[in-house]
């Protein structure tokens, strides 16, 4: 991995040819690297979470139409963000002449040159960024357990013996503490790859149950009123953003050109998680209309042996992608910050893999501690993915093109103003629906 401390010390080059002549690609050289077929399998299973099962009922928040063409709007938006962001990336990577800079500590070096009235705010940036990331990820990971639990309980409460959600967290540790010990991600691969196979094996099996005895379509809405668009668009954008273990996947290939290119990599995976985005959130708001749940495995059969199958599969994949949501905290917060304190060197596999043992334990604790953990981690999350998917990258190409000027009509200054715009309003209106949500939900607890 790429030390970015020491890109504090290497002055930006004032000769364009120098620029031009520098292409970090080439220099980038990463221990145990990933092909493109590995990256693709990352790709998949970090924008294909548990989010996916919510589409029928996000879509029951906008109607058919709505939600076909908002859901393929958000996606383009979130691909054309994530373009922007690595290429801003690649941008300062050229003028500093190194291999690679992280995300934070390109916003740091972004707002030191872009515009006077926000070059203020570039000390705090990269900690705030980091801040973000790790914390939204840890976050993901306390759901995971819940899921995971909750998934074995209905299975051992159906055929063994009705346990306690929180034992089977418990009995979660150890096997989560042995798939978090993988620190690299080619390591990871296969698992992506076997959890992928189960992720489509098991939507197979969930529209087995919906395309059997579908109503008419007329008797489900095409529109729905305006007032629920919000929590439609807060459930797409948690379900699709994943710019923390995108970004990691992208610094961990051997080609990582391949990854940005017109038929490259993202936007083949992208291309592949909108269609099943809306291919299944179309055909199950059409089967369940506005009774489709939360997730819609909750939907088909319960008693039915595939409807079992399907939990087991989810299970199974949620904890694969459990590795790779952590690995975005675990390598922010170790290598960021922690290894450059901890001066034996030999020790650090060791010390490493005990970090990564109590991040494990941490998000047991919260799981277990916050029964309604889910209902604040989509507060944060919504107000998360707003700044990390949508603001800070159009935020850093602003920065980033300042020196260089923004096109005929200042062009790509007003999209990526209009960009922040409708981050800050997402961010706002997500925020505020996921408060009504959590009042109303304790106001059920305590009625």
């Amino acid at each position: 991995m790429q030390d970015d401390s020491k890109n504090d010390s290497v002055a930006m080059p004032t000769s364009k040819a120098n620029i031009d002549d520098y292409d970090p690609h080439m220099h980038r050289k990463v221990k145990n690297p990933t092909n493109n077929w590995q990256t693709f399998a990352h790709f998949l299973k970090a924008s294909i979470g548990t989010g996916v099962l919510a589409m029928p009922s996000a879509f029951a928040h906008a109607g058919y139409v709505n939600g076909f063409v908002l859901t393929a709007i958000i996606g383009l938006l979130a691909l054309y963000c994530l373009h922007i962001l690595i290429n801003s990336m690649y941008i300062l990577c050229k003028r500093q002449r190194v291999p690679y800079i992280s995300f934070s500590e390109s916003m740091r070096l972004g707002l030191q040159e872009g515009p006077p009235i926000l070059r203020c705010l570039a000390p705090i940036s990269a900690p705030f960024v980091d801040g973000f990331l790790a914390f939204y990820h840890f976050g993901i990971c306390c759901v995971y357990v819940v899921f995971i639990a909750e998934s074995i309980k209905q299975l051992v409460d159906e055929y063994l013996v009705v346990l306690d959600v929180r034992l089977h967290m418990c009995f979660l540790i150890i096997p989560l503490m042995l798939i978090f010990s993988i620190r690299n991600l080619k390591v990871l691969a296969p698992f992506s790859s076997a959890a992928n196979l189960l992720l489509f094996v098991g939507f197979g099996i969930i529209l087995y149950y919906v395309f059997e005895d579908l109503p008419p379509l007329s008797e489900r809405e095409a529109f729905v009123s305006y007032t629920k668009l919000p929590t439609f668009f807060g459930t797409v954008l948690f379900a699709l953003e994943a710019v923390g273990v995108i970004l990691a996947i992208e610094e961990n290939m051997a080609t990582p050109r391949a990854y940005v290119q017109p038929c490259g990599i993202m936007n083949w995976g992208m291309t592949v998680v909108l269609s099943l985005y809306i291919f299944l959130g179309f055909f199950g708001y059409w089967k369940y209309g506005n009774d489709a749940l939360g997730s819609i495995t909750l939907n088909i059969p319960q008693t039915k042996v595939l409807a079992q199958v399907v939990k087991i599969f989810f299970a199974i994949t949620t904890y694969i992608s459990y590795a790779l949501q952590g690995y975005v905290t675990a390598h922010i917060v170790w290598n960021q910050y922690l290894s450059k304190r901890l001066a034996n060197v030999k020790k650090h596999t060791l010390y490493e893999l005990c970090f990564r043992a109590l991040i494990v334990l941490l998000t047991f604790g919260c799981a277990v501690a916050i029964p309604d953990l889910s209902l604040f981690l989509s507060l944060v999350g919504s107000f998360c993915l707003s700044v990390l998917g949508l603001i800070f990258p159009a935020l850093l190409q602003i920065c980033v093109q300042y020196a260089t000027g923004y096109g005929p009509c200042g062009m790509r200054l007003v999209a990526n103003l209009l960009l922040l715009l409708f981050g800050i309003f997402g961010g706002v209106v997500g925020t505020y629906v996921s408060i009504v949500d959590i009042i109303q939900s304790m106001s059920g607890k305590v009625a």
